[in-house]
């Protein structure tokens, strides 16, 4: 006697003991309209650069060229809010100078300062580039092949000094490191609740915040490192 089986339980048995991947929003990440945006094919002067000495943060041929020795932020002026998804083009430079490190491809976002609410940049040059003087900021924070390109993390930086990790948040695989002299595609999001980042279409990290931080300022960060930005954008996040 033949037994006839329901498609829908045959898909259940052939699945059956497999891993459950749960879909993720960024999965379908849909960007609209424009709210900011820089090529530099002319100038910094959307931005505020804060340096340690020894590095140099300038245009060279329609690029934001960092070349760091001791540490720097490069902070976009315009402060931004709402869902949107900010997104760059960048390649980690391995050229044969003295910071061509491929490492710590990082940046800060919705950052705020609790010691001065209605000016961020009033601290500018008490922070100077030195990246403790970062901590005490309220932000989001990838550091994105950090520690000589062993690992990418992401951290909630309360606004209390501290800067917690969460173990999930810490990666080590080779597929989420730099890789010299490559572009790649960086898609930052705060979207509501959702805060997340992708590279070149993959998701790296997808946080749930349930006190999400919902407005303030982007900054590249890096140390003692060389790279080279372009194509920056900030778009708002269709619903």
């Amino acid at each position: 006697m033949k037994v006839l089986l329901n498609p829908l339980m045959v898909l259940i048995l052939a699945t059956a003991g497999m891993p459950m991947v749960m879909a993720s929003p960024l999965d379908h990440l849909s960007v609209g309209e424009l709210v900011f945006l820089d090529d530099f094919e002319n100038d910094l002067s959307q931005w505020v650069v804060e340096q340690m000495p020894g590095g140099t943060a300038r245009v060279i041929n329609g690029k934001l060229d960092i070349d760091d020795a001791g540490g720097c932020t490069v902070w976009f002026k315009q402060k931004i809010g709402g869902s949107v998804v900010i997104e760059f083009d960048v390649t980690m430079v391995k050229e044969g100078g003295a910071n061509d490190r491929v490492s710590d491809l990082n940046f800060f976002w919705m950052a705020t300062d609790p010691s001065s609410p209605s000016d961020f940049f009033v601290n500018s040059a008490k922070r100077h580039g030195d990246f403790k003087n970062y901590h005490p900021l309220r932000l989001y924070y990838v550091g994105y092949g950090a520690n000589d390109n062993t690992s990418t993390r992401f951290r909630r930086y309360p606004g209390d000094g501290s800067r917690p990790l969460l173990p999930e948040h810490d990666l080590s695989e080779p597929k989420f490191m730099n890789v010299p002299n490559k572009t790649i595609h960086l898609q930052v999001v705060a979207d509501g609740n959702r805060i997340g980042l992708k590279r070149d279409g993959g998701i790296v990290f997808d946080f749930f915040d349930k006190d999400p931080f919902q407005e303030g300022w982007f900054g590249f960060r890096t140390l003692k490192n060389h790279m080279r930005i372009d194509q920056f954008r900030v778009r708002h996040i269709n619903h």
